[in-house]
């Protein structure tokens, strides 16, 4: 259980970057019965540091924190991409992860990870502007450029700052379940869940008109997930040809139609496994797969565990 986490930081340290793991560990919400993390700040170089935003940060941990953390996150810094790293903080990082702490790195601060060791063998996000390099630097690892963040647990990767806040939501959702996440990201005003694999920006060549005609197409299909729909039928609802819609949708939304609207059904099915006694195969029909099978299939394949699994999670054992 996700319950003890320390950022470790260096000197340099983007405050955002920073501030972004603090806002969704370091904060007590209790008063609306949101977990309370152990969290502390941990500096790698010393109690005083300093960040390119022209102000300093102190903490009074150093590194012996990292010991008893069961999240590890690294945020970015000014120069993370071109310096050296202590020596015994790259021992500190290797150790907790044979421990089984799960280390979770903010854009630039996958260069750490990767001075470490730990992204030999597996894949990682960066930002774009950084994947080139991090490829040259750590060829053992397979950088994926066009994502917002990677689970290759006990790594968790993230590409630049939003995807910071993706991927710490990510993890809390992953440990705790979308009903905690999605009241933190109410909080923080943000949303509720991007997926790992969506693209890292969203073009628009053009100018987003008054009538956004595929947001009311979104908000049509998320209030109708149990109905079987075609690219053909969306696109007449946005009074668009076929294929000028599904090139508008990946530009709005950085993905497809149909990993838009399969996503959008294994949230809906987490919830109702969550918060009701319906049976597998009622939530599988209010959440549009059809059958309990189809619903089993595609749950595994997003979460790697079975619905009954997931139930007896969040629910106890007698629930499923």
């Amino acid at each position: 259980m996700l319950k003890n986490v320390a950022a470790v930081v260096l000197d340099g340290v983007h405050p955002f970057e920073l501030g972004v793991v603090c806002e969704v560990f370091g904060l007590d919400r209790s008063d609306e019965g949101l977990p309370v993390y152990d969290f502390a700040v941990a500096s790698a170089e010393g109690p005083a540091l300093t960040t390119p935003a022209g102000f300093g940060v102190h903490t009074e941990h150093g590194l012996e924190r990292l010991e008893s953390a069961d999240l590890i996150a690294v945020p970015a810094g000014e120069t993370y991409l071109v310096r050296d790293y202590p020596p015994e903080l790259l021992d500190a990082l290797r150790r907790a992860v044979d421990r089984g702490t799960r280390v979770l790195s903010v854009c630039s601060g996958v260069f750490v990870l990767g001075a470490a060791g730990l992204l030999d063998g597996r894949r990682c996000a960066a930002h774009w502007r950084h994947a080139e390099q991090l490829a040259r630097r750590y060829p053992r690892t397979s950088v994926e450029p066009d994502v917002l963040y990677i689970d290759d647990d006990p790594v968790i990767t993230s590409a630049g700052t939003a995807a910071g806040i993706d991927a710490c939501l990510h993890l809390v959702r992953k440990e705790q379940g979308p009903e905690v996440a999605n009241r933190i990201a109410r909080r923080m005003v943000v949303p509720p869940h991007r997926d790992g694999g969506q693209a890292q920006y969203v073009e628009r060549p053009l100018p987003r008109s008054r009538c956004d005609t595929v947001g009311e197409v979104l908000a049509w299909m998320e209030r109708h997930l149990d109905r079987e729909v075609t690219v053909e039928q969306l696109a007449a609802r946005a009074h668009m040809a076929p294929r000028t819609f599904a090139r508008r949708f990946q530009q709005e939304t950085g993905t497809t139609p149909y990993r838009w609207l399969l996503r959008q059904r294994v949230l809906l099915a987490q919830h109702l496994l969550e918060t009701t006694d319906e049976t597998v195969d009622a939530i599988a029909g209010r959440a549009g797969f059809g059958t309990a099978a189809a619903l089993r299939n595609q749950f595994v394949r997003a979460l790697g565990t079975t619905p009954n699994a997931y139930r007896r999670t969040f629910r106890g054992p007698s629930a499923a």
